[in-house]
């Protein structure tokens, strides 16, 4: 598991909710809701956050993951 920094943690957010991320793990967990009233957590590849917009997965396990827009 790796841990980040808690300087790197104060200055990053979430990109689809703004809010502030903690960590939970190997996943950084948003501190708000998306619209549908969920926390988003993001992945820890490697000591890097990956917070790409398509990439989070809904926090709890009622929420579905949401998925990636169509490339046509």
């Amino acid at each position: 598991m790796a841990n980040l920094p808690p300087e790197l943690i104060a200055v990053l957010r979430c990109p689809v909710t703004g809010s502030e991320l903690v960590q939970e793990g190997d996943q950084l967990v948003s501190t708000g809701t998306d619209a549908a009233g969920r926390q988003l957590r993001y992945r820890i590849d490697e000591g890097i956050p990956v917070l790409l917009p398509a990439a989070p997965e809904a926090a709890g396990p009622e929420a579905a993951s949401p998925t990636a827009p169509d490339k046509a």
